[in-house]
């Protein structure tokens, strides 16, 4: 009397002799189901349920497929329901056929794995930003997870500054891929080309938004003896040591330090170039202008001798204005030194003899006059 079997949906008939000629029953159930489950296939699953040890997913076959929990995914989680539910569909790796149960052992990882390097070489050949968090922080570098896979950024390639080994954990950064290799599982990255990238794209845009007169604010960076550079969020624009005060500055150091966050006003833009000028003074009222009015041609001014030159001596006599005292105006006497007359900190009175505030030039003169009344003591 044949036996009657219920195969997705369908009632078949088998006699017992068919039932002992198994390769024939085979044949018809794969006739019957459309295909047939081999290792290396892909195959969608529904989830069914989730058990301490594994996965249990319809896919169809003769009995449920079955994920250990190794195979569920790549990267350390904390529960199998992180990455998938019940009843979610999913694709499916078959990593062995079915045992004598019927069931197959299957792999939701591979999957992951499988479209992660196909992705990551894509991304590697168009030179694409990735994002990748960092899981580890290992001897040389810190391992990172992306796309289900476990990467490698070394420790020259890592652009992270002020936090410790620990506090990078959890961190999201950008990444650039350095090497893939599939057969070693091999994923090297780089933080350090896609900052780069990302400053370089900043650059640009400082530089197309930047106009002659535009008020900025940025971080001192670095001091030199000719000026400070200032960090504008990607590009550093140059501060003149001629442009941090009206005051005459000796070393910009004297005025400013590293850290300092500073506003100021954009003097230049070469774009070519990629060069911004700088300006801290004009941030500050003008002193020249302020003298218009408080001074004159013969008017007798008190000052301090800032600086001592071969030429002269430069005395302020207003706050951040500096007048010339030429040596030749320094006495009736030729060939004199400035050093025989004045000294640097010394405070003195003298004639104006020019006044050009607007040409930002005063010169000043001792001559004509007693000496011992025009020096103060």
């Amino acid at each position: 009397m044949p036996k009657i079997l219920e195969v997705k949906g369908e009632t078949i008939s088998v006699t017992e002799k068919q039932l002992e000629q198994k390769s024939e029953f085979e044949r018809l159930l794969e006739e019957t189901l459309g295909f047939k489950f081999e290792q290396g296939d892909i195959v969608t699953g529904l989830v069914v349920r989730i058990e301490r040890d594994g996965i249990l997913v319809d896919v169809g076959g003769k009995s449920e497929g079955f994920v250990p929990i190794k195979e569920v995914s790549n990267i350390p989680i904390d529960s199998v329901e992180d990455v998938i539910k019940v009843g979610e569909k999913a694709e499916f790796y078959i990593l062995r056929e079915e045992n004598e149960n019927g069931q197959l052992t299957l792999s939701l990882k591979r999957v992951a794995q499988a479209r992660g390097w196909v992705l990551l070489e894509q991304q590697k050949k168009n030179d694409d930003t990735i994002r990748a968090k960092i899981s580890a922080v290992v001897k040389g570098g810190v391992v990172v997870d992306v796309y289900g896979l476990r990467g490698f950024v070394p420790a020259s390639q890592l652009r992270v500054k002020g936090t410790t080994p620990e506090e990078l954990i959890g961190m999201e950064i950008p990444m650039k891929i350095l090497e893939t290799d599939t057969k070693r599982n091999k994923l090297i990255l780089s933080q350090r080309l896609a900052v780069q990238e990302e400053k370089a794209a900043q650059r640009e845009k400082i530089l197309n938004t930047l106009e002659a007169g535009q008020v900025v604010s940025g971080e001192v960076v670095r001091i030199a003896d000719f000026g400070a550079f200032i960090d504008l969020g990607g590009l550093d624009g140059l501060l003149p040591i001629s442009e941090i005060s009206w005051e005459r500055v000796s070393h910009p150091s004297d005025v400013l330090k590293v850290g300092q966050v500073i506003t100021t006003k954009v003097l230049k833009v070469d774009r070519d170039k990629g060069h911004i000028s700088l300006s801290l003074k004009q941030m500050q009222p003008d002193p020249w202008k302020e003298i218009e009015d408080k001074f004159q041609d013969g008017q007798v001014v008190n000052g301090t001798v800032r600086k001592i030159q071969s030429f002269g001596a430069f005395v302020q006599i207003y706050p951040g204005v500096d007048a010339l005292l030429p040596t030749v105006e320094m006495s009736e006497q030729p060939n004199i030194k400035p050093e025989e007359i004045v000294q640097v900190g010394q405070s003195i009175k003298a004639i104006i003899k020019k006044f050009s505030p607007k040409e930002h030039k005063i010169s000043l003169s001792l001559r004509g006059m007693d000496v011992s009344d025009l020096i103060g003591s």
